[in-house]
């Protein structure tokens, strides 16, 4: 994790501690000439523009207090959207029993990603339901794990 983003991290859990909100993911990228700092959040029942606003806020003046990012920036902060990753622990823990696309480094059972229900999430492994079998499939092998969408 780079030193922004822990430090960025740092400040922002105050913040959505206070009002009851989880950290998804933090991101800082370049892209073209300008450079990002996004900030995901999440609640029971999902997060509203409103709550975006507020911690958007929040965040930008201990920002501007702390000025951990020595160049100019777009700041944003919003919902993970409906195929959000799943990062933490309390991801895995609320979304047991849903959809869940896993992304593969290596081929496993011949393909690179697998769509069942999300079963557990151990140390070591990540336990789905796909076709009515039980499926493990080893941590380190894993890209990506993201909400499946269904149409």
């Amino acid at each position: 994790m780079s030193k922004i983003v822990k430090r960025v991290e740092e400040l922002v859990k105050p913040i959505l501690e206070k009002y009851g909100f989880d950290l998804v993911d933090i991101e800082f990228k370049k892209e073209g000439k300008s450079y990002f700092l996004r900030v995901y959040i999440d609640k029971p029942g999902g997060i509203t523009i409103d709550d975006c606003q507020l911690v958007s806020e929040e965040l930008s003046n201990k920002l501007d207090i702390v000025d951990p990012i020595p160049f100019s920036y777009y700041l944003e902060v919003s919902s993970p959207g409906v195929d959000r990753p799943l990062v933490n622990e309390k991801d895995f823990i609320r979304n047991k029993g849903r959809l869940v696309d896993v992304f593969l480094k290596q081929p496993f059972m011949k393909t690179t990603k697998l769509t069942g229900e999300l079963v557990e999430k151990r140390e070591d492994s990540l336990i789905i339901m796909v076709d009515g079998e039980s499926v493990s499939i080893p941590v380190e092998n894993i890209k990506k794990v993201k909400l499946a969408i269904k149409f």
